[in-house]
């Protein structure tokens, strides 16, 4: 028999037969799926571009993946002991019947397989009202994918992306308590969260540390306030950031020098922010994290035992030559483990 491109195995997987291409890894070896778990969790999404190969391997080990296939990173996270999951994101709706349900399981089981993955991320932000088809079909959903994924790919990981609070926010009604036992663990969006003041539309930090941590921020930032006029939230009263906007980190450090203020530190919300004029002389105000801020998170994410940290996303850090910029994402990094 001639070579052959691809190695085509018959597996019973929900009655389908997968076809695994040939293993792109120079090691086959790092084709098998990562069977280990690490004391601390450190999920990275991966968005864009090439700054996977800057990353600071030795801390990651989880990479979910939010952009086009890689196979280079496949290999390159394996060979670091990293699981590299897929993203997993489809309308309730759509698998209220089960029998959808299970097709939709199964693409994304066979996808996992033939490109050497190790799961799934669940990432469904979406609507959900109590006590309805779509919110007892999502647990179902996340348990016959755990189910799933774990009996077709050993050592498979399956999670899922929650909002900064349980309580219906954006009316993500979800069983919490149920998706929580049924996944590996749940990966806790606490970000863009709402303003600390309730009664007023200022800018703020979007994980500020007291309300992430207890969802009550006692007292208010003194000076530096920014009025943001009229506050078209997602959520009521508030949400999140239909008021702002996502800056990289690295425009951030690029900016924060030649402000009007240079780097705060509002001891309240225990965040880092500055001011800025535009070319039209409007003032603008940054909020964000670094390392002084993720530090105290990171140290209480361990003091409470959990599982680990996490960040959106990993592309946003400056993976230049530049020695100040490699210094400033050094930092970073080095804050996600204390």
């Amino acid at each position: 028999m001639g070579e052959m491109s691809a190695v085509c195995l018959m597996i019973l997987m929900i009655g389908a037969a997968v076809c695994l291409s040939a293993c792109p890894c120079s090691d086959p070896a790092l084709c098998d799926p990562i069977q280990h778990s690490r004391d601390s969790e450190v999920f990275v999404f991966h968005v864009q571009g090439n700054n996977w190969k800057h990353y600071d391997w030795s801390k990651v080990t989880t990479v979910g993946l939010f952009a086009p296939y890689d196979p280079e990173l496949m290999c390159f996270a394996h060979s670091k002991g990293a699981r590299f999951v897929l993203e997993g994101d489809v309308p309730v709706k759509e698998v209220v019947d089960p029998k959808q349900r299970s097709a939709w399981i199964a693409g994304k089981v066979k996808l996992a397989k033939t490109q050497y993955m190790d799961g799934i991320n669940l990432d469904i932000e979406e609507s959900v009202l109590p006590h309805t088809p779509e919110y007892y079909a999502l647990t179902d959903l996340v348990n016959e994918t755990t189910e799933t994924f774990h009996r077709e790919i050993p050592g498979s990981q399956v999670t899922f992306d929650v909002a900064y609070n349980p309580n219906c926010v954006a009316m993500r009604c979800y069983n919490y308590s149920a998706i929580a036992e049924l996944s590996d663990f749940l990966f806790v969006m606490s970000y863009d969260e709402p303003p600390p003041m309730w009664n007023k539309c200022i800018a703020g930090a979007n994980a500020a540390f007291n309300q992430t941590i207890t969802e009550a921020c006692n007292g208010r930032p003194v000076g530096n306030q920014c009025e943001l006029g009229k506050c078209l939230f997602q959520w009521a009263p508030y949400s999140d950031a239909a008021v702002g906007n996502q800056v990289a980190y690295m425009k951030i450090m690029n900016q924060v020098n030649s402000s009007l203020t240079g780097r705060l530190w509002d001891d309240v919300q225990k965040a880092a922010l500055f001011n800025y004029k535009d070319t039209e002389g409007k003032i603008h105000q940054v909020w964000y994290d670094d390392p002084e801020s993720i530090t105290l998170k990171a140290t209480y994410v361990k003091k409470l035992g959990l599982r680990g940290i996490g960040m959106w996303h990993g592309d946003l850090l400056d993976y230049s030559d530049d020695p100040v910029a490699q210094e400033q994402t050094k930092a970073m990094w080095k804050a996600l483990t204390p």
